[in-house]
């Protein structure tokens, strides 16, 4: 039986979400801030990088790793590999098909192969009201990412875009697995090490010279710190309350916020495609809202029954 205790968990666990959401939702306005010659490649491996340098650091200072306990390395690996792997198609996906129709099919294909996957390993029903809000956030997020202009369909780069969304929906399934055996703290700084290790090769081809101007080097550390650092740690914080799945869907908040962002900080002008693709989002973000608080009721008539 749930518990009181389990039922705020869950609630928690979704607005922890939502400020990870938050987070990400700085990367691109962050990035408009990079000096000329920051390629997206080098920027994913800095992120990486920095983060997985801070997320250490972090869970040193906090004693997070635990003596005794048992590890799951596969998860662990296949985390890190799963996170290395997203930057390489993510960045690849958005420069032949786009920065719209490479982030669209990016995230708008996460939550679906999240679902399926917390399914089939952790048996995690979705239920109506993850699929309606995956449903609408989809939508809206396709909405919001073609407001901006023409589409170029290619194939390849759609496959990559995809790939990125189930690398990224791999890595939240494999990391619900890491924090339910270890800290939340110790596990993201291992696996995001271990990315950045999967990634140090791009350090030999790619341009850095970058960081030595002050703007990069604050874009380094906003992406690596705060994008990264804070915002996996609260995911990972959320996963040992909030099912994958809906985890995910909930950071489909992201484009929202990033939109947001660009028409406050950068001045950009929304359309009435891009204004109903938020409204979409916002829909599809209180119809998950609304359905964890029916759980937390009907938890309670439970208890009280009993």
């Amino acid at each position: 039986m749930f518990t009181q205790h389990e039922a705020n968990g869950a609630r928690n666990g979704t607005w922890l979400v939502l400020l990870a959401a938050l987070c990400w939702g700085t990367a691109g306005t962050a990035q408009a801030f990079a000096p000329d010659g920051a390629t997206p490649l080098a920027v994913g491996a800095v992120r990486l990088a920095v983060g997985g340098a801070a997320l250490l650091l972090w869970a040193v200072l906090r004693r997070a790793f635990q003596r005794g306990s048992v590890w799951p390395v596969g998860a662990t690996l296949l985390a890190a590999l799963c996170m290395a792997v997203y930057q390489l198609c993510f960045f690849a996906a958005v420069d032949r098909t786009g920065v719209a129709a490479g982030t669209v099919v990016a995230v708008g294909s996460g939550p679906v192969i999240a679902g399926l996957l917390g399914w089939l390993l952790y048996r995690e029903t979705p239920g109506w009201a993850w699929a309606m809000a995956t449903l609408l956030a989809v939508i809206g997020c396709t909405l919001l990412g073609l407001s901006g202009g023409t589409v170029t369909i290619d194939p390849v780069g759609i496959l990559l875009a995809i790939g990125a969304g189930a690398s990224y929906a791999v890595y939240v399934t494999a990391s619900k697995k890491l924090v339910v055996a270890q800290r939340p703290e110790a596990a993201m700084g291992v696996v995001f090490t271990l990315g950045a290790l999967f990634l140090a090769p791009l350090f030999f081809v790619e341009d850095f010279t970058w960081l030595r101007q002050p703007s990069g080097l604050m874009v380094a550390l906003h992406l690596g710190i705060v994008t990264t650092a804070v915002a996996y740690v609260l995911l990972a914080k959320a996963l040992t309350t909030t099912p994958a799945a809906t985890a995910v869907t909930l950071t489909l908040a992201e484009p929202l916020i990033a939109t947001m962002l660009g028409v406050l900080v950068l001045g950009e002008r929304l359309n009435s495609m891009a204004m109903m693709g938020i409204a979409l989002l916002l829909v599809a973000l209180l119809v998950l809202s609304l359905s964890v608080r029916r759980a937390d009721r009907a938890i309670l008539a439970l208890e009280r029954a009993t």
